[in-house]
């Protein structure tokens, strides 16, 4: 439960915080009051308490923001945008940080480290280095004793959770299995191996591709040697945020239209590839992680936060993809169904109707103002309110879709994302029809056609014997079937039983009524008695079947 023996001290302070905002219904969770309906915060007041709470409760916010199957666009859209107003951490600790990870002294690995960092996070802080070989780096420091605070507020976490569970709320969002998906996320991201390994598969992943150049594209390298749990160091990429770059080259004769049209078409491609062929994508590509080379080429950094699909979940959303832009209702209603972890809705008619509201108000708009990411995100809402619980991952599929339509229209407002989308979707229908290996594809056809050849010919010679000779037999299994037939049965039984009962009891009435000799009588006594045992055999199975009513 929500322990005060622990961390006291913290917990006041969150109560306090919490108080100041005016969020009452958690004043009444952490008092121990009534926790009848939850009143959740306003967008930007929610904001304001993670904020004050500190970094982690940042990082909290930043992954809520990836789950738009519990929170509404509008909390979404807040907390995407939460960032952690946290000073950097001085340069003797970090200095000291760097002394304890590192196999060898940092003068032996490190000829120059600028010791004011480029950037500071709620996690960690980034400077930029000069190796001994000449290579410039990018080390991404944890901020010391963050993982402490960490374990700390995940005890909290865990323990609101418990008090939230308790509520109808807290029961139809599993609320405590939620808060171990976070306090897992987030300590993931503290784990500085784990951001290397994502960047190298991304890299690895783009490497080849057949939508667009992978020369123009970039991912930095990561430097192993140096890398520990709590240190990265990158390749240094020397650009700016695709939004401040300028993207005038002297020596390019290409149009600014004509260059921001490639760059955007680049950027689809490359993450159309890592959702629905690689299965494993970088969940966050806001414009201050896509940079704009000197030389002119595009790079991708920050790969902490990525998402995977499995196979089956990459051809659903394919084929959701077009359910969409055909503003099929239908389409989207049993996509979604399979998608789901939790099965049928408790209307199918319901979940339907709400799929063509909210596609009906796309039908008079034309499709280069047509806004995917909103869609993704209100059918998994719709989803949520029909009680059907979708993966995890499909959060950090709209969060991507999210960040890179809306970098896409920030940076080239006259996109028309349809037409960006269009020849990928046509590649990727491809793709699930004849595969990545078309010959094999091709082989395996030709046996299973060979298979039906070679079965029909026979197969038809016995259907029009057995028709001609009227020993046709049909073998049928219906669904529910076999429970109605063994009640109609049962039933049967029954009346068998009810009729030999009733001749029984009029046999041995006749008897006695007839000239009483001993063997009559003994004759009417065995048919009454046979009778009784029939009688109360019948009444005890009736009442054992449950279905006297």
């Amino acid at each position: 439960m929500f322990s005060l023996t622990q961390t006291s001290a913290r917990q006041r302070e969150i109560i306090e915080v919490v108080l100041s905002n005016g969020w009452d219904y958690m004043r009444g969770l952490l008092t121990g009051g009534k926790t009848e309906d939850p009143q959740v915060p306003t967008p930007e007041v929610l904001k304001n308490i993670l904020v004050e709470l500190g970094p982690f409760y940042v990082k909290l916010g930043q992954i809520l923001s990836t789950r738009p199957d519990i929170l509404p666009p509008n909390y979404i859209k807040a907390l995407t945008a939460l960032q952690a107003d946290v000073p950097p951490v001085p340069w003797d600790g970090i200095e000291r940080l760097l002394r304890e990870e590192l196999k060898q002294s940092i003068e032996s690995v490190f000829s120059n480290i600028n010791q004011v960092p480029i950037a500071a996070g709620s996690i960690g802080q980034i400077h930029r280095a000069t190796l001994t070989t000449g290579e410039e780096v990018a080390i991404k420091v944890q901020r010391p004793g963050i993982d402490k605070i960490v374990d700390q507020d995940i005890s909290l976490i865990k323990g609101i959770a418990e008090l939230v569970s308790l509520t109808e709320f807290g029961q139809n969002y599993d609320i405590v299995k939620l808060a171990d998906e976070f306090s897992q996320a987030i300590k993931a991201e503290l784990n500085f191996t784990k951001e290397a390994d994502y960047t190298d598969r991304i890299r690895q992943n783009l490497s080849e591709s057949g939508w667009f150049d992978t020369e123009e594209l970039v991912i930095p390298k990561v430097y192993w040697e140096m890398t520990t749990e709590k240190i990265l160091v990158l390749e240094w990429l020397q650009g700016k945020p695709i939004l401040k770059a300028d993207l005038t080259i002297p020596e390019s004769s290409k149009p600014l239209t004509k260059k921001k049209q490639e760059i955007t078409t680049l950027l689809f491609r490359a993450f159309f590839q890592q959702i629905y062929l690689d299965g494993f994508f970088h969940a966050d590509p806001h414009p201050g992680n896509i940079f704009y080379l000197d030389n002119g080429k595009i790079a991708i950094i920050d790969c902490g936060m990525v998402g995977r699909l499995d196979p089956r979940t990459q051809q659903i959303l394919t084929e959701l993809l077009l359910a969409i832009f055909d503003l099929d209702a239908q389409g989207c209603t049993q996509l979604t169904i399979e998608l789901s972890e939790s099965g049928q809705p408790p209307s199918l008619e319901v979940l339907k109707g709400d799929y063509e509201r909210i596609l009906r108000k796309y039908y008079d708009i034309s499709l280069s103002q047509f806004n995917f990411s909103e869609v993704v995100y209100e059918i998994l809402q719709i989803a949520r309110q029909n009680k059907l619980k979708v993966p995890g991952n499909l959060g950090l599929y709209a969060k991507c879709l999210a960040n890179l339509e809306g970098a896409a229209r920030q940076f080239n407002p006259e996109i028309n994302l349809f037409d960006e989308i269009k020849p990928l979707m046509t590649d990727l229908f491809r793709r699930q029809l004849i595969g990545d290996t078309p010959l094999q594809t091709s082989l395996r056809t030709v046996l299973d056609l060979k298979s039906i050849y070679l079965k029909t010919p026979r197969q038809v010679e016995i259907l029009l014997d057995r028709l001609s000779s009227e020993t046709l037999q049909w073998n049928l299994r219906l669904k529910e079937l076999e429970p109605l037939r063994r009640s109609v049965d049962a039933s049967a039984n029954r009346l068998s039983f009810s009729i030999v009962l009733g001749s029984l009891i009029m046999g041995a009435a006749i008897i006695s009524i007839g000239s009483p000799t001993q063997q009559l009588s003994l004759i009417s006594t065995v048919l009454f008695a046979a009778a009784s045992l029939l009688g109360v055999w019948l009444i005890v199975s009736i009442l054992r079947s449950g279905r006297l009513r």
